[in-house]
């Protein structure tokens, strides 16, 4: 079979430039979630390119899950963290105690996501250099 890693990779990427037009048309609530999916299928696609498979959608735990020889700052796991809160809020009307999740979602919110899924994003590929 062969390794699909790139494949991942690439569609992180795509994802990340469909994050940017999101937030430039107001959709910072879609920014914010397709940032969480850009980051999921970067670290994803390291786990494969490693040679192992990985589950879940948390991207701080698919971290932690690297294999040990893999250096990660703990700056870059909280910034995962921050992804991860968007994975379902985002989304869905009743993540929140009211309001859909355009009401809950800005440009602060989706410049932070953004940028913190980049910075994922290029941690996987100095990895797969």
């Amino acid at each position: 079979m062969a390794n699909r890693a790139f494949d991942w990779l690439n569609q992180a990427v795509k994802d990340l430039e469909l994050a940017k037009k999101c937030r430039d048309n107001g959709h910072h609530e879609w920014a914010c979630f397709i940032s969480q999916q850009a980051a999921e299928k970067a670290v994803r696609a390291l786990h494969l390119y490693m040679g192992q498979e990985a589950w879940g959608h948390v991207v701080a735990r698919l971290i932690y899950d690297l294999p040990e020889g893999v250096r990660v700052e703990d700056k870059l796991i909280d910034k995962a963290k921050v992804l991860d809160n968007f994975y379902i809020p985002a989304r869905y009307p009743d993540s929140h105690p009211e309001g859909a999740p355009f009401e809950h979602y800005g440009p602060l919110q989706s410049e932070e996501a953004i940028k913190y899924a980049c910075e994922i994003v290029e941690f996987v590929r100095s990895k797969m250099a």
